[in-house]
């Protein structure tokens, strides 16, 4: 989907048609249920669970950057990192949103992708950063609704060159419609050219986690046309994965790519008795090379915020070198 800039190159939100399968009978049924006499103590629920089960694609996208970019600046570095919502909690969330906005601005980030950028009345994370890093921005709603239930949360990009044509997937197949997995794509204009930029995060079922990587890799090859892309974010997946090692034999893996070897986890959980354990690493930044090599990685880090941890998540760097 490509929405339309209006003034000021602020791109509108899109609310896009009703998703084949389960939302129509559920769109129905709340018609149904709302239409009843002596249910209006009911409605308001009714209509919550309306406004959350409604499929992923409202966006709000700022198609221009507020910073001005130094044209010749050699390398293209990217920063992935899931931001942990925990909701309903938000435990420091804005000491975490500062330390990711702290992070990017140490490592001179040209291109942010995010993953679990909650929103509520009181801040939006995604137009807080962008705002306050002065980058482009495009942000589209997976889960929750802000407006129905005071939160809702989903993928987004950030970038100090200028946003183009939007794209959004809906990889998931509805089975949960209150759980949706999608993939946030945008035609980034960088110096070195356009390059397809892509936000995911996928599902925790292995046999659903197995379909959205697939998917995905078909739907970046189909937008991209074959051309280089860069795809970040949260795969929920080990590399030991089948669907992983499938991936890194069609993309580059930055990280592998520099460090064939070291010690690779990006996501610590609690063990059963209360510590924090090393857990696995589901956090990647690939490129898809075109048939010539465009791109070369010149650094990959796995990294941490200043002043402390800004998620459940290490962050993912890549710096990468047209060629």
């Amino acid at each position: 989907m490509t929405p339309v800039p209006g003034p000021g190159g602020r791109f509108p939100e899109v609310h896009p048609g009703a998703a084949a399968g389960w939302y129509p009978m559920l769109a129905r049924t709340v018609r149904a249920v709302l239409s009843v006499t002596g249910l209006s103590r009911a409605l308001p629920t009714a209509r919550r669970v309306h406004a959350v089960a409604q499929p992923a694609g409202r966006m709000t996208v700022v198609s221009q950057p507020r910073t001005s970019v130094v044209s010749h600046r050699p390398s293209l570095t990217v920063l992935s990192a899931n931001l942990w919502c925990d909701w309903p909690r938000q435990r420091r969330w804005p000491q975490r949103l500062e330390a990711v906005a702290r992070l990017a601005e140490a490592e001179d980030v040209d291109l942010l992708f995010l993953q679990e950028v909650a929103r509520t009345p009181a801040l939006a994370a995604d137009v807080w950063l962008s705002e306050r890093l002065g980058m482009a921005l495009a942000y589209a709603r997976a889960n929750g609704d802000v407006d129905a239930i005071g939160f809702e949360e989903g993928p987004a990009i950030l970038s100090r060159h200028p946003l183009l044509q939007i794209h959004l997937a809906q990889l998931s197949r509805g089975h949960n419609p209150l759980v949706r997995r999608v993939a946030l794509g945008a035609d980034v204009r960088t110096p070195h050219g356009t390059v397809l930029a892509v936000s995911a995060h996928l599902g925790l079922l292995p046999r659903h986690n197995a379909r959205q990587i697939r998917a995905l890799r078909a739907w970046v090859a189909h937008l991209s046309g074959g051309e280089a892309a860069v795809v970040g974010g949260d795969f929920n997946a080990a590399e030991t994965r089948a669907e992983i090692i499938e991936t890194q034999r069609t993309w580059t893996d930055t990280f592998r790519t520099a460090h064939p070897h070291a010690d690779a986890v990006t996501h610590a959980s609690i063990a059963a008795w209360g510590r924090w354990r090393p857990a696995r690493r589901l956090d990647y930044i690939f490129v898809q090379q075109p048939h010539v090599t465009r791109w070369h990685v010149s650094d990959a880090r796995h990294v941490d915020a200043p002043g402390g941890p800004h998620s459940d998540h290490r962050a993912v760097l890549a710096r990468l070198l047209p060629v």
